[in-house]
């Protein structure tokens, strides 16, 4: 009998079938990203390896991440890297700003790495790339997507929600007992109060949230995380299969089945979301801009009842 080296890597366990996406080749994928790169932006579509960026960026759909490529934290099932972050690009909020224009985005999602050398956690850059949005092509609708900025939260939050975001997504990520290994650097209540503030402070502003299924989480676990969104207002729960990005990084415990995720759609439904996403490929700004859409029809259509 043959025994595997010391040495060799152990086997990755196999996609299953509902999980494999086909390689990036299109015109309208390597345009999205030439673009990118002549107004130096980065995109958490490659630097978090989504498995969906080939349908999104041959369609001209691109997330962008602003504050740089380098996170200071290293949570468990990220695939940004950390280490110290570059000082913050002046020209990167206009960049942005060109870019929707030159893409002709009717929606769009930016989102950043954690920051907590900058004062603001990098609140303040958030409000500048809206301020520009606005100012270059003001019928883009905005949605961000920002960390938790620990310890600054609240000026921070303000300030953002002052510079009027369509959407505010902040992902939760997990379930609260998981938070020690793949969310270490976080805490689960202080981002529920995060997004609580949000609506307390603009109600008109959608707020958004997602979490990881496969990472150990058990059922009523993942029904309690909906119950406490719900606490909190959240309007849009969006729900996806996690996939440990490389060796490093936290193992997948289960592969998630298009039922259960359709099931647990249908439970989050009935507890009063006015949008669910959930599927194995879910990602908080897959379908965005059709997202958003669906989420102002479905809050017009509950206040004329």
């Amino acid at each position: 009998m043959n025994e595997m080296s010391p040495l060799a890597r152990p086997p990755r366990e196999r996609k299953p079938d509902w999980l494999r996406v086909k390689a990036p080749t299109s015109a309208g994928f390597a345009a999205t990203r030439e673009l990118m790169r002549s107004k130096s932006l980065t995109t958490v579509c490659e630097e978090a390896a989504c498995p969906n960026i080939g349908e999104c960026w041959s369609k001209k759909h691109a997330t962008v991440m602003i504050l740089g490529d380098t996170c200071t934290r290293a949570c468990a099932f990220c695939n940004v890297k950390t280490g110290m972050p570059r000082a913050v690009d002046k020209l990167e909020p206009q960049n942005v700003a060109d870019a929707a224009a030159q893409m002709g985005l009717q929606h769009i999602v930016v989102t950043s790495v954690d920051r907590d050398d900058l004062p603001d956690g990098g609140a303040s850059q958030f409000v500048k790339v809206i301020q520009a949005l606005r100012a270059t092509t003001p019928n883009t609708t905005i949605e961000i997507l920002t960390p938790d900025f620990r310890n600054k939260a609240q000026a921070a939050v303000e300030s953002i929600i002052e510079a009027g975001p369509d959407v505010y997504n902040h992902n939760l990520e997990t379930v609260p007992r998981l938070y020690p290994t793949i969310r270490p650097g976080a805490r689960y209540y202080a981002s529920l109060r995060l997004l609580e503030s949000v609506k307390r402070h603009d109600p008109r502003i959608f707020t958004k949230s997602g979490v990881m299924l496969g990472l150990g989480e058990e059922r009523l676990e993942v029904h309690q995380v909906m119950d406490d969104m719900r606490s909190a207002e959240i309007d849009f729960l969006t729900m996806g299969q996690y996939l440990q990005p490389t060796p490093r990084h936290a193992k997948v415990l289960d592969f998630v089945t298009p039922a259960a995720f359709d099931a647990y759609a249908a439970i989050a439904r009935a507890k009063g979301f006015l949008l669910v996403a959930s599927s194995p490929l879910t990602r908080s700004s897959y379908h965005a801009g059709d997202d958003f859409a669906r989420l102002r029809a479905a809050r017009a259509e509950k206040l004329a009842r």
